[in-house]
């Protein structure tokens, strides 16, 4: 995963009143026409990838600087303000039950984009994997509720997803690129965005859970009955939890557990009958076996666990996030604050803004919010 930073999203209520929405979209066409002229359609997916000027662009947008609703709000606005015959791009899906119809929007997006049947078909498979990655290849507590896909007219895409952890009222955005994507489950992110860096998070698609996921798929090979000794085999019944093999996952009094570790504990169950596909498709890697409908997080975790436990091929239990663009960058713990990217995408907006036609009183606006976006991050370096 390229370093690219972390931002500060809490969870805010409310929604955004029409006068702001019209001005928003109507801001975010402007900027996406100059842009698109000076660079094309494929950068401008690219640079949606990119946490730093996506924060960025929702500021200059007129939308909390540091708020979750950022990513939704700004996808909403998108929607409206990109149109595949004017800009060559195009959205797909969005917040709750509109990320369910990102299938049917990405049909609709090849048929404006002039792309074919071969790269529809790529591009449902890409939505679905970035989503089953995210909400199962890695478990960090946070649930998906917002899914986009942004596609180009040449076939570039990007995803962008928001879960949510109500334990602690925070959200944390995951950033996707096309472009240089190797592998779905190797460090397949362009940057991930967050609250916190947590201290424990099973990550199937670090470099190294690589002989975990390995024994994933030798395990789900060889059927839902192995497995379902093997995890009987674990946990016993006069056993309560195995929370104390986990790292760092002792229990404390009356068997509770450390609000960090409640979402990795031994599950009770998996799915047997995505395991009992697993066995008939006979995966060839862990891509194939993740990409089986119905295997989710449970039996991800319960291949994990036992791969570890018996087969001694532990998982990597590392955050993938990797520093804070708001505040872990703080004295460069643990990763100085990438000044070069936030000095780029302050750059590129200031010049899309002068060139925009837009009112001078807007235009004045936008590129005060952009200054104080970058002044509110520069202050807690």
């Amino acid at each position: 995963m390229r370093r690219t930073g972390i931002a500060d999203l809490p969870l805010h209520k409310g929604g955004v009143p029409r006068w702001l929405m019209r001005r928003m979209v109507r801001l975010a066409d402007a900027i996406a026409v100059l842009l698109v002229e000076e660079h094309g359609p494929r950068e401008f997916v690219r640079r949606l990838a990119n946490p730093f000027w996506f924060q960025a662009l929702g500021c200059v947008l007129g939308f909390d600087w540091h708020s979750s609703g950022i990513t939704t709000v700004m996808t909403a606005v998108l929607r409206q303000a990109l149109r595949p015959e004017e800009h060559g791009l195009a959205v797909c899906g969005g917040k709750g039950k509109r990320s369910l119809a990102t299938p049917h929007d990405i049909a609709a997006a090849c048929e404006a984009l002039g792309l074919g049947e071969e790269a529809r078909e790529e591009l449902t498979y890409a939505s679905r994997m970035c989503a089953k990655v995210d909400n199962a290849a890695v478990q960090d507590g946070y649930a998906l509720y917002h899914h986009a896909l942004f596609v180009a007219e040449d076939g570039t895409w990007a995803v962008v997803q928001q879960g949510m952890c109500p334990a602690d009222r925070t959200a944390r955005r995951y950033h996707w690129l096309s472009e240089g994507l190797e592998s779905f489950v190797v460090e397949p992110h362009a940057g991930i965005a967050g609250d916190v860096v947590r201290s424990r998070v099973l990550d199937m698609t670090a470099r190294e859970s690589e002989g975990c996921r390995r024994a994933s798929v030798d395990l789900a090979r060889e059927g839902p009955k192995r497995v379902r000794r093997l995890l009987r085999s674990l946990r016993p019944k006069w056993q309560e939890t195995l929370c104390r093999w986990l790292p760092g996952g002792r229990e404390r009094g009356g068997g509770s557990l450390r609000v960090e570790l409640a979402y990795l504990r031994m599950p009770l169950n998996a799915n047997w009958d995505a395991l009992a596909r697993a066995c008939e498709l006979q995966p060839g890697d862990y891509e194939e076996l993740l990409a089986i409908r119905g295997l989710g997080p449970a039996t991800v975790r319960a291949l994990a666990l036992i791969a570890g436990l018996v087969y001694g091929e532990e998982p990597c239990w590392r955050d993938p996030a990797r520093f804070s663009f708001a505040f872990g960058g703080k004295d460069g713990v643990p990763y100085p604050v990438n000044r070069k990217l936030m000095d780029e995408a302050t750059s590129i907006l200031e010049e899309a803004l002068s060139r925009a036609k837009l009112g001078e009183r807007e235009r004045i606006l936008a590129l005060k919010r952009l200054k104080s976006l970058m002044f509110k991050v520069t202050a807690v370096k």
